[in-house]
């Protein structure tokens, strides 16, 4: 069967007409077999039926007498017959009375005989007689006759049939050899012609029709389908052309400019444009027109940016998202076919422009003809609306790409500015901690030599208390720097601030950087000062209003290299406090004063850091104020701060803050790792009466807390830094509490102010205190952690 399956079709045909014929021979001589095996049995029963009748009338004399003799005698006439192998009489009590032939023995015999009548049984056809003689039966004969006679006229049949369908089926052959041409003849050459085109690639090859039956339908259907393929092909190739041409555009108009012109060169069509749709107006604009259809497009009104209304008509059914075509649109009455048909179009596909299911827009194409547009036509179209569709969304994710990367790289680049803020302020938290353990001993001790000695001279004391602003303001720029890479809060604590006291502390405070560091150079900067005796104090935080006037002073100064005059100012206009600060330098060009407050932009090369006037800009902004810069190249500098007087407010009062009552007296541990902090902080308490015990580090601390309870003297109160090596100031209260739950234990940390803010006080903590610790809150909070320990005790 497989070898069958690959040979030439002619001899498929030869082999399906020989075998049809070969069988149909067979079955006829299979039935004419089967009809004389029935029939031939039927003659054989009645044939020994008609022997056994005869020699039952020859037996009856030999039964009626009891002659043995001629009952062997009758029975051997049956030599006559040699398909009869035995035969025997049995009288009427069916005992053997002779039997044929004598060769055979007794056991060949039946012992008595069955039920009268024939049948086969074995190959052998078996019958049992009775012998009737007068109406009465004398006995029975047996006679077996074996089937050799079938078998011989079978044998002759099966001699006869095989001549016939030998030579019927050489007859057969000579016959669809002839014959089997007419139609493989046609098939032939239509595979030829399938094989001419797929050797080539050349589908203008068209086979020969040869008859006008089903194999010329076939041929016919044939070309049909190379005509559809080869048009199929060429709409692919344009599709393929356009698809490729539009990829390359990245907007919209050209994108469907290039598919216009398309379609009327290669199509064609007589007028082509593409609309977008606008679904708030049920309109269409016209975006693009064909470069052929020009003309027609101001005939019809439909140039470019023109607008179509949409009514009950195909655009209606198109902007819903099918495609439309109309044969003939002279029949419709709508107002838009009507309006083509007066340029002479007759033919109408209208393809929606669909991203997603959202319809943006239609492909038009018309032509003249009535009926002039195919099935395979309008399925192109539709082919092209969807690459085209594709094509304007790629356009526009392109576009929202490329804003989107320019987004990101300004997004990018503000982070890595951010990214450097935070490694400064990182890097500067890392130094916080020994800056607050440096300025916590000079804080302490001033405070300290202002409150306990009384004899102090007048410039003495002001010097301490300039210093004393020096390190509150150092501690504030420290906390800032580690907060810097941090959000602040945007509310701030503002309290009553007099500007022309706080600029005489600035003054004080930048001395060295425009007194003496420019006279060791011979330089002489001369700073005046016109300040309004009458300002109005304003509301906000005097440590960055001093830091932001610093950096200014700082700035007018590096902007004198060679000297000048330093002016600082305080007046008020418009209901407005005015600080001005003014150098006579170098100035700024136009690009260096729309720059100067940008983080990181200095001018100053690798002496700037580009972080003063920002942070200038960033106090400005917080205290909801303004800030004015006006410089010219030559002619120097005025940077001018803006604070809004607040309603109503008086200024603040001067009297003398009350003295606080001293804590009472206790037993202290101090547990830090800084030696002078421990040493500062021992001689300010024990200045106010305590007993005092340090520990350097939190496991000393732990263990010298644990020894204390264990002599029973316990200590009334602990006060214990937060970062330190090893065991930190979490795990010394944890130990703390858990050895004494009602010890109080205050946290002496740079992070306070941060901590108590945010609400993130380690557990076991009584109170948190911020370095550099100021003498009152350190009295203050060792009174009321004091007063809450022996209000716990029990009575």
């Amino acid at each position: 069967m497989t070898k069958l399956k690959s040979s030439p079709i002619r001899r498929k045909l030869m082999a399906i007409m020989l075998l049809v014929s070969a069988v149909v021979m067979m079955v006829t001589c299979a039935c004419f077999f089967a009809y004389e095996f029935v029939t031939f049995r039927q003659r054989m029963v009645q044939t020994l039926s008609t022997l056994g009748e005869i020699v039952g009338a020859n037996s009856t004399a030999a039964l009626a007498f009891e002659n043995h003799d001629d009952a062997r005698e009758v029975l051997t006439a049956l030599r006559a017959e040699r398909h009869i192998v035995a035969a025997a009489l049995y009288d009427k009590n069916g005992a053997p009375f002779a039997t044929y032939p004598d060769t055979l023995d007794a056991a060949a015999f039946p012992k008595a005989p069955a039920t009268d009548g024939y049948k086969f049984e074995n190959s052998y056809l078996i019958g049992y007689e009775p012998v009737i003689q007068g109406g009465q039966r004398r006995g029975t004969l047996y006679l077996k006759s074996d089937m050799e006679a079938i078998t011989e006229r079978f044998r002759s049949y099966g001699e006869i049939a095989l001549a016939v369908i030998v030579g019927s089926s050489l007859l057969g052959f000579f016959l669809a050899r002839k014959l089997q041409n007419q139609i493989s003849e046609p098939i032939l050459r239509l595979a030829e012609t399938a094989k001419a085109i797929s050797d080539r690639r050349d589908f203008s090859v068209r086979a020969t029709k040869v008859s006008a039956d089903e194999l010329g339908s076939l041929t016919e259907a044939f070309n049909q389908m190379l005509d559809r393929i080869q048009t199929q092909l060429a709409r692919l190739d344009l599709l393929s052309h356009t698809t490729r041409a539009i990829g390359e555009r990245q907007d919209l108009p050209s994108i469907c400019q290039v598919v216009v012109r398309s379609l009327e060169d290669h199509l064609p069509i007589d007028f082509g444009c593409v609309c977008l749709y606008d679904a708030s107006r049920q309109a269409l604009k016209v975006i693009s027109v064909g470069f052929k259809s020009q003309e027609l497009a101001e005939k019809l009104a439909m140039q470019n940016q023109d607008i179509i209304n949409i009514d009950e008509n195909g655009l209606s059914r198109c902007v819903r998202g099918h495609l439309v075509y109309e044969p003939d649109i002279l029949e419709i009455k709508s107002a838009f076919p009507q309006r083509l048909a007066k340029g002479g179009l007759r033919a109408l596909v209208v393809a929606p422009l669909a991203v997603e299911s959202n319809i943006f827009g239609v492909l038009i194409a018309t032509r003249r003809e009535p009926n002039s547009f195919d099935s395979a036509d309008c399925e192109f179209l539709k082919q092209l609306s969807e690459h085209t569709a594709l094509a304007a969304h790629q356009a526009q994710l392109y576009t929202a790409l490329q804003q989107a990367y320019d987004d990101l790289r300004q997004t990018q680049l503000a982070v890595m500015e951010q990214e450097r803020l935070r490694a400064l302020g990182q890097m500067a938290s890392g130094i916080a901690h020994d800056i607050n353990n440096a300025i916590s001993p000079i804080g302490l001790y001033t405070e300290s030599l202002l409150e306990n000695e009384p004899n102090l001279s007048a410039r003495a004391r002001d010097y301490l208390q300039t210093i004393q602003h020096a390190i509150e303001d150092v501690a504030q720029t420290v906390a800032r720097m580690k907060e810097f890479y941090r959000r602040r809060e945007t509310q701030l604590t503002l309290t009553p601030v007099a500007l022309n006291q706080l600029m005489q502390q600035v003054v004080n405070l930048s001395r060295a950087r425009w007194n003496d560091m420019p006279q060791q150079r011979g330089i002489t900067v001369r700073l005046l000062q016109e300040l309004d005796p009458n300002l109005p104090p304003i509301m906000g935080v005097e440590s960055e209003i001093r830091e932001a006037l610093i950096n200014l002073i700082f700035n007018g100064v590096d902007a004198m290299p060679d000297g000048g005059s330093l002016t600082l100012r305080t007046k008020t206009a418009d209901g407005r406090v005015i600080v001005e600060v003014s150098d006579s330098g170098i100035g700024m060009n136009e690009e260096t004063r729309r720059r100067c407050l940008e983080p990181f932009f200095t001018t100053k090369g690798e002496r700037g850091t580009g972080l003063g006037l920002a942070m200038v800009y960033g106090a400005v902004q917080r205290h909801n104020a303004e800030i004015e810069l006006d410089s010219e190249l030559g002619k120097g500098t005025t940077v001018r701060l803006i604070f809004p007087i607040p309603a109503g407010q008086a200024a603040p009062a001067t009297a003398a803050e009350a003295p606080r009552a001293l804590p009472a007296r206790s037993r202290i541990l101090v547990v830090d790792d800084d030696p002078m902090l421990i040493k500062s902080l021992r001689d300010t308490l024990e200045n106010d009466g305590h007993a005092v015990t340090t520990a350097t580090g939190g496991q000393a601390g732990i263990d010298a807390f644990r020894a204390a309870l264990k002599n029973s003297e316990p200590f009334g109160i602990v006060i214990s830094d937060l970062g330190m090596p090893n065991v930190d100031g979490r795990k010394v209260a944890a130990a703390i509490k858990e050895a004494s739950p009602r010890t109080p234990l205050i946290l002496l940390t740079g992070w306070g102010q941060r901590l108590v803010t945010e609400g993130d006080i380690p557990e076991h903590v009584d109170r948190v205190l911020s370095k550099p610790p100021k003498l009152r809150e350190l009295r203050e909070a060792l009174t009321q952690c004091l007063a809450a320990a022996h209000a716990s005790k029990p009575s």
